[in-house]
Protein backbone atom coordinates (compact mmCIF):
# COMPACT_ATOMS: atom_id res chain seq x y z
CA UNK A 1 0.00 0.00 0.00
CA UNK A 2 1.09 4.01 -0.40
CA UNK A 3 0.24 6.41 1.77
CA UNK A 4 -0.80 8.92 -0.70
CA UNK A 5 -2.08 8.90 -4.61
CA UNK A 6 0.94 8.36 -7.21
CA UNK A 7 -0.02 11.84 -8.78
CA UNK A 8 0.63 14.78 -5.99
CA UNK A 9 -1.54 16.98 -8.38
CA UNK A 10 -4.95 14.67 -7.90
CA UNK A 11 -3.90 14.02 -4.16
CA UNK A 12 -3.88 17.73 -3.36
CA UNK A 13 -7.29 18.50 -5.42
CA UNK A 14 -8.67 15.73 -3.19
CA UNK A 15 -7.55 17.29 -0.68
CA UNK A 16 -8.80 20.83 -1.40
CA UNK A 17 -12.30 19.36 -2.90
CA UNK A 18 -12.60 17.21 0.38
CA UNK A 19 -11.27 18.06 3.42
CA UNK A 20 -12.01 21.50 3.99
CA UNK A 21 -10.31 23.25 6.82
CA UNK A 22 -12.32 23.50 10.30
CA UNK A 23 -15.26 20.66 9.91
CA UNK A 24 -12.45 18.33 8.54
CA UNK A 25 -9.81 19.61 10.77
CA UNK A 26 -12.30 18.42 13.66
CA UNK A 27 -13.60 15.59 12.35
CA UNK A 28 -9.94 13.65 11.85
CA UNK A 29 -9.14 15.52 15.02
CA UNK A 30 -12.02 13.37 16.96
CA UNK A 31 -11.54 10.23 14.91
CA UNK A 32 -7.70 10.11 15.46
CA UNK A 33 -8.16 10.52 19.05
CA UNK A 34 -10.74 7.79 19.50
CA UNK A 35 -8.74 5.22 17.32
CA UNK A 36 -5.08 6.22 19.23
CA UNK A 37 -7.21 5.82 22.62
CA UNK A 38 -8.97 2.90 22.46
CA UNK A 39 -6.73 1.54 19.15
CA UNK A 40 -7.79 0.79 15.59
CA UNK A 41 -9.70 -2.43 15.70
CA UNK A 42 -11.77 -1.50 19.03
CA UNK A 43 -12.73 1.72 17.57
CA UNK A 44 -14.24 -0.18 14.19
CA UNK A 45 -17.84 -1.43 15.32
CA UNK A 46 -18.30 2.26 16.57
CA UNK A 47 -16.88 3.89 13.10
CA UNK A 48 -19.26 0.49 11.52
CA UNK A 49 -22.29 1.99 13.18
CA UNK A 50 -21.79 5.60 12.31
CA UNK A 51 -21.74 4.48 8.79
CA UNK A 52 -24.89 2.55 9.30
CA UNK A 53 -26.59 5.48 10.49
CA UNK A 54 -25.48 7.55 7.94
CA UNK A 55 -26.79 5.27 5.55
CA UNK A 56 -30.14 5.37 7.40
CA UNK A 57 -30.33 9.00 6.75
CA UNK A 58 -29.54 8.91 3.32
CA UNK A 59 -30.84 5.70 1.94
CA UNK A 60 -30.91 4.70 -1.95
CA UNK A 61 -33.56 3.95 -4.26
CA UNK A 62 -33.95 0.18 -4.82
CA UNK A 63 -32.13 -0.93 -7.47
CA UNK A 64 -32.93 -4.17 -10.03
CA UNK A 65 -29.37 -4.50 -11.39
CA UNK A 66 -26.08 -3.74 -10.38
CA UNK A 67 -25.29 -1.16 -13.02
CA UNK A 68 -28.30 0.66 -10.99
CA UNK A 69 -27.00 0.35 -8.08
CA UNK A 70 -23.78 1.24 -8.31
CA UNK A 71 -25.10 4.91 -10.02
CA UNK A 72 -27.04 5.25 -7.31
CA UNK A 73 -24.08 4.20 -4.73
CA UNK A 74 -22.07 7.12 -7.26
CA UNK A 75 -24.62 9.78 -7.04
CA UNK A 76 -24.92 9.75 -3.60
CA UNK A 77 -20.74 9.79 -3.36
CA UNK A 78 -21.14 12.54 -5.07
CA UNK A 79 -22.77 14.73 -2.75
CA UNK A 80 -20.51 13.63 -0.05
CA UNK A 81 -17.33 14.50 -2.47
CA UNK A 82 -16.04 11.05 -1.00
CA UNK A 83 -15.02 9.90 -4.68
CA UNK A 84 -16.19 7.03 -6.44
CA UNK A 85 -16.80 3.06 -7.01
CA UNK A 86 -16.87 0.55 -9.11
CA UNK A 87 -19.01 -2.75 -8.33
CA UNK A 88 -17.99 -6.08 -9.97
CA UNK A 89 -20.55 -9.04 -9.16
CA UNK A 90 -19.24 -12.45 -9.05
CA UNK A 91 -21.10 -15.77 -8.23
CA UNK A 92 -20.07 -15.90 -5.10
CA UNK A 93 -19.49 -12.27 -3.92
CA UNK A 94 -19.43 -8.67 -5.11
CA UNK A 95 -16.01 -6.44 -5.00
CA UNK A 96 -16.41 -2.26 -4.50
CA UNK A 97 -13.59 -0.76 -5.61
CA UNK A 98 -13.60 2.85 -4.34
CA UNK A 99 -11.28 5.45 -5.54
CA UNK A 100 -11.23 9.12 -4.57
CA UNK A 101 -11.48 8.31 -0.62
CA UNK A 102 -10.88 11.62 1.60
CA UNK A 103 -7.19 11.90 2.32
CA UNK A 104 -5.98 13.83 5.09
CA UNK A 105 -3.48 16.91 5.00
CA UNK A 106 -1.53 15.24 7.87
CA UNK A 107 0.63 12.62 6.42
CA UNK A 108 1.56 11.40 9.47
CA UNK A 109 -2.23 10.20 10.05
CA UNK A 110 -2.92 9.48 6.56
CA UNK A 111 -3.04 6.05 6.96
CA UNK A 112 -5.07 5.63 10.27
CA UNK A 113 -7.37 8.22 9.30
CA UNK A 114 -7.80 6.05 5.89
CA UNK A 115 -8.69 3.02 7.79
CA UNK A 116 -11.28 4.59 10.36
CA UNK A 117 -12.50 6.05 7.42
CA UNK A 118 -13.09 2.25 5.62
CA UNK A 119 -14.60 1.08 8.99
CA UNK A 120 -17.11 4.22 8.49
CA UNK A 121 -17.82 3.10 4.75
CA UNK A 122 -18.11 -0.56 5.69
CA UNK A 123 -21.31 -0.07 8.30
CA UNK A 124 -22.53 2.48 4.99
CA UNK A 125 -22.14 0.04 2.31
CA UNK A 126 -23.21 -3.13 4.49
CA UNK A 127 -26.73 -0.61 5.49
CA UNK A 128 -27.34 -0.01 1.69
CA UNK A 129 -26.79 -3.63 0.52
CA UNK A 130 -29.40 -4.91 3.41
CA UNK A 131 -31.64 -2.19 2.97
CA UNK A 132 -31.24 -3.41 -1.32
CA UNK A 133 -32.39 -7.09 0.08
CA UNK A 134 -29.23 -8.69 1.33
CA UNK A 135 -28.88 -10.68 4.41
CA UNK A 136 -27.37 -9.78 7.57
CA UNK A 137 -24.82 -12.55 7.64
CA UNK A 138 -23.68 -11.53 4.13
CA UNK A 139 -20.04 -9.36 5.12
CA UNK A 140 -19.17 -6.24 3.91
CA UNK A 141 -15.00 -5.97 4.73
CA UNK A 142 -11.95 -4.07 3.51
CA UNK A 143 -9.69 -6.44 1.64
CA UNK A 144 -7.30 -4.52 0.09
CA UNK A 145 -5.67 -0.22 0.33
CA UNK A 146 -4.27 -0.25 -3.05
CA UNK A 147 -3.44 3.49 -1.60
CA UNK A 148 -5.12 5.36 1.49
CA UNK A 149 -7.80 7.04 -2.20
CA UNK A 150 -8.24 3.74 -3.25
CA UNK A 151 -9.57 1.03 -1.49
CA UNK A 152 -11.18 -2.71 -2.40
CA UNK A 153 -13.93 -3.71 -0.48
CA UNK A 154 -15.81 -7.31 -0.68
CA UNK A 155 -19.44 -8.19 -0.14
CA UNK A 156 -19.33 -12.12 0.31
CA UNK A 157 -21.13 -14.48 2.44
CA UNK A 158 -19.61 -15.17 5.92
CA UNK A 159 -21.42 -18.72 6.21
Amino acid sequence: MTSSTDNPLLLSYYQRQQTPPGWFDLLSAMVDGMVRNVGEVESAPFLRQMGDALAERYPLPASQTVGELEASINARLTEFNWGFIDIHAGDEEMTFRHQGLPVSRDAESQTRWCYAFCAILEGLYARWMLDQGGKSHVAFRRVRLNAVSDVVFRYANTQ
